[in-house]
């Protein structure tokens, strides 16, 4: 079937219908540029969606410039960002569609109904009446000879020239919700710098034996403490994470996943040590443990005198053997730095984000590609930052979003001819 072109559009072209695209459109719209929205699915917002189905976390409570250092090394430059859009404005943002927030007892923000799906039909509604016009079902393939965007669509190939455009096209995540990362090769082919995709916030693989992962794989192991040490010394955090059939997930584990994930890709491994009795020290552990069994087996014996569940008094029999459980020292120390040697990362498709894509080294400050003879602008996941889980990944997108929409949007009207 051959391409089918559109009349010129002579305004802005969205690609893609995630949070960063939506604040794109909207603010574009906003200072009267027009819009077509392109959207690979047949609804906008899918990630959003599902990411809200436990309870939408729209972004955070912490205060600034500690919100900022959750960025890493992007810290500086999200920070700019930031400064035009942060987390009290988007709770203010949702406010203008009737969503109220609050912010729970963790820091994260919430809408007090704790649903994404109001809020995003909300927003739809208003884009629609505000004239920004969306086409479904139109996968971006790149860019023709001539300039013209190239979509796949279920009437065949359309090409579309638009007076700017903005790529907000999600990571590498959820495949299967439109974040497939096939972006990656047009772009390159343009030569736009591009650092690879890789898994953030994920689980990893630890290799747990037969008999340990039948019995306890989706065992919660709460609370307990990580520790781990790097350029700043010996460092601890408390949470919460989850044994899986292969290894360990969880929020305590994405919180440090860049990390864990990097010194794997350095070392080909990585250990990672977990206290699992928070609240008890070195010295009790080893004495409560090394009281007289009184016939009770040593498994019964571990769980009572530490105070550990199951799945926690199973990892220390997975690490000691049984033999091991008749060192109450080595009982003990084990409980309180239990070693996770660490051996990948899981893919990409099953994590919560992705790190890596285009380097924000290639783009001006508006987020404007350099180096193409057209206009166009990047936003949102598929920009090379990465974040924790806790709201930061949206407000990120959202501020990227309105940077780039605006950028765009001031462009073309300065191109536009005198009435």
């Amino acid at each position: 079937m051959s391409a089918v072109s559109l009349p010129a559009l002579p305004g802005l072209a969205v690609i893609g219908g995630g949070p960063a695209g939506l604040m794109a459109a909207q603010t574009a719209r906003s200072l009267g540029v027009d819009v077509d929205l392109f959207e690979a699915k047949g609804s906008v917002g899918r990630k959003f969606l599902i990411a809200g189905k436990g309870g939408l976390n729209l972004t955070h409570g912490e205060p600034r410039p500690d919100f900022d250092r959750r960025y890493g090394a992007r810290a500086e430059a999200i920070g700019r960002w930031l400064d035009r859009f942060d987390a009290d404005a988007l709770r203010e943002w949702a406010r203008g569609f009737g969503v109220e927030t609050y912010v729970g007892s963790s820091g994260r923000v919430f809408p007090l109904d704790r649903k994404a799906a109001p809020l995003l039909r909300g927003w739809v509604r208003r884009l629609r009446e505000d004239g920004v016009r969306f086409h479904v079902q139109h996968r971006w393939t790149g860019w023709a000879a001539d300039g013209a965007l190239r979509f796949d669509t279920p009437d065949g190939e359309l090409r579309v020239r638009a007076g700017a455009s903005v790529l907000a096209l999600g990571g590498g995540s959820w495949p299967e919700l439109g974040s497939d990362g096939a972006w990656v090769a047009p772009l390159r082919e343009r030569g736009i710098d591009i650092a690879e995709l890789e898994p953030s916030n994920c689980g990893f693989d630890i290799g747990w034996s037969e008999h340990f992962a039948s019995r306890h794989a989706g065992a919660p192991l709460k609370p307990v403490v990580a520790h781990w040490r790097d350029a700043e010394g010996e460092r601890a955090l408390q949470g919460e994470c989850v044994v899986t059939a292969g290894g360990i997930e969880g929020s305590l584990i994405y919180a440090l996943s860049a990390m864990l994930r990097d010194a794997i890709a350095a070392h080909g491994d990585t250990v990672l040590h977990l206290d699992l009795a928070p609240g008890r020290d070195l010295d009790r552990l080893q004495r409560d443990f090394a009281q007289p069994r009184r016939g009770r087996s040593v498994g019964e014996h571990l769980r009572r005198q530490t105070g550990l569940d199951g799945a926690k008094a199973a990892l220390v029999f997975e690490t000691l053997g049984k033999h091991g459980l008749d060192d109450a020292a080595a009982v003990a120390r084990t409980i309180k730095r239990l070693p996770l040697r660490l051996r990948g990362a899981r893919p990409i498709a099953e994590a919560i984000s992705s790190a890596g894509g285009v380097r924000l080294e290639a783009m001006d400050a508006q987020l404007r590609l350099q180096g193409l003879p057209d206009a166009v602008y990047c936003a949102g996941e598929m920009l090379d930052w990465e974040a924790p889980t806790g709201g930061y990944l949206l407000t990120a997108c959202f501020a990227s979003g309105l940077i780039a929409g605006e950028a765009a949007a001031r462009r073309l009207l300065a191109a536009a001819p005198d009435p």
